[in-house]
C-alpha cells in the first residue's frame, strides 16, 4: 500500500532506491570478480613479497637495522628510544615480533601504493587550482565517512583478506598526503619559481629541482600522517581478516583476554612510535640539521669519517 504524502514529513513517503542501487552495484560485483581478479592478484603480490623479506630477516638484524635508520634519519636520542620500543615490542609476547612485522608489511605496502597514488595527484592539484577544486570534495568525503563503512564495499568486490585490508587503508590514508603535496607545492614562493624560469629551466626541471624540494618537508609530514593513519585502521581492518598485531587485540576483544589485548594494543602503540620518530626525522630541514648533508651524521657520516681518516 501506497503511503500518502505528509507535507510535514515528507521523507517518509520519498524513496529513492539507494538501496536498491547498492544491491545491484553487490550483484554486479559478484559476477564480475574475475574482472577485479588481476588486481587483487597484484596488491598480493606486493604484499606478499614484503612480508617475507621482512620475515626472512632474523630480529636482532631487523631491530639493529630499525636502529640504524632511526639514527641516520634522526639522530642518536631517538636511534635509543627506537631500540628500546623494539625491545620491549619483542619481549611482550614469544609471537609479537613475528605479528609485528605482519602488521608493518601491510602498512609499507599500503604506504607505497599511497605515495604512487597520492603525490602526482598533490602535484596535479598543486600546479591546478580547477584539478584541487574537483579532487577536494572526493578528499572530504573520504576523511568524513567513518572507516567501516569502507569495509563493505571493499569485501563486496574483494573479499576477505590482507588485500582488501591494504585497499581499505589506502581509501582511509591518502588525503593527507594529497593535500599537504598541495600545500607544499603551493607554498614554493613564485620568486623561486621565477628566478628559475628566468634561469631557462624547463617545466620538469623546475617541479624537480626547485617546487619538490623546497616542499619536501611538508610532503613529508603529509607522508608521516598516511603512516600514522594507515596503522589505525590495523584494528579495524582485521574485521575482515587482516592478519598482524590488530588480528590480535580483535580476538582478544571477542575472548575478554586482557592479556592479549595488551600485547597487540602495546605491540602497535611501539611500531607507531619507531614509524612517526623515523619520519619526523626524514622531516627535518637543513637548519635543524645543522645545515649539513645527509652523509655527514649518522652512522654513514661516522663511516665517511673512518675511511677520510684512513
Amino acid at each position: 500500500m501506497d503511503k500518502t504524502f505528509d507535507w510535514l514529513n515528507p521523507f517518509a513517503s520519498i524513496d529513492l532506491g539507494i538501496g536498491k542501487w547498492a544491491d545491484g552495484i553487490k550483484g554486479w560485483a559478484m559476477s564480475n570478480r574475475s574482472v577485479i581478479q588481476p588486481l587483487k592478484n597484484f596488491f598480493e603480490g606486493v604484499i606478499v613479497r614484503i612480508e617475507s623479506a621482512l620475515q626472512a630477516v632474523p630480529p636482532v638484524i631487523m631491530l639493529l637495522l630499525l636502529v640504524l635508520i632511526a639514527w641516520q634519519a634522526a639522530g642518536r636520542r631517538v636511534a635509543i628510544l627506537v631500540f628500546c620500543c623494539l625491545v620491549i615490542l619483542g619481549l611482550l609476547a614469544p609471537d609479537a615480533w613475528s605479528l609485528a612485522m605482519t602488521t608493518l608489511a601491510i602498512v609499507i605496502a599500503s604506504v607505497l601504493l599511497c605515495v604512487i597514488i597520492g603525490l602526482p595527484l598533490g602535484i596535479l592539484a598543486g600546479k591546478s587550482d580547477r584539478f584541487e577544486a574537483g579532487v577536494r570534495p572526493v578528499l572530504d568525503t573520504m576523511q568524513t565517512i567513518p572507516a567501516f563503512v569502507y569495509l563493505v564495499p571493499v569485501v563486496m568486490m574483494i573479499g576477505i583478506g590482507n588485500v582488501s585490508g591494504v585497499i581499505v587503508t589506502i581509501i582511509f590514508a591518502l588525503p593527507p598526503l594529497v593535500r599537504l603535496t598541495s600545500l607544499g607545492i603551493r607554498g614554493v614562493s613564485p620568486a623561486v619559481v621565477e628566478a628559475a624560469r628566468a634561469f631557462g629551466a624547463t617545466p620538469r626541471q623546475i617541479l624537480f629541482k626547485v617546487e619538490l624540494p623546497l616542499a619536501t618537508p611538508t610532503i613529508l609530514a603529509g607522508l608521516n600522517q598516511t603512516i600514522m593513519l594507515s596503522l589505525s585502521m590495523v584494528v579495524i581492518a582485521s574485521m575482515i581478516s587482516v592478519k598482524g598485531l590488530g588480528n590480535e587485540v580483535l580476538r582478544a576483544m571477542g575472548r575478554l583476554d586482557a592479556g592479549k589485548a595488551i600485547v597487540g594494543g602495546l605491540g602497535i602503540v611501539m611500531l607507531a612510535i619507531v614509524l612517526d620518530r623515523i619520519t619526523q626525522g626524514l622531516g627535518r630541514s637543513g637548519r635543524e640539521r645543522g645545515h649539513r648533508h645527509w652523509w655527514e651524521s649518522g652512522p654513514v657520516g661516522l663511516v665517511t669519517a673512518l675511511i677520510k681518516r684512513n
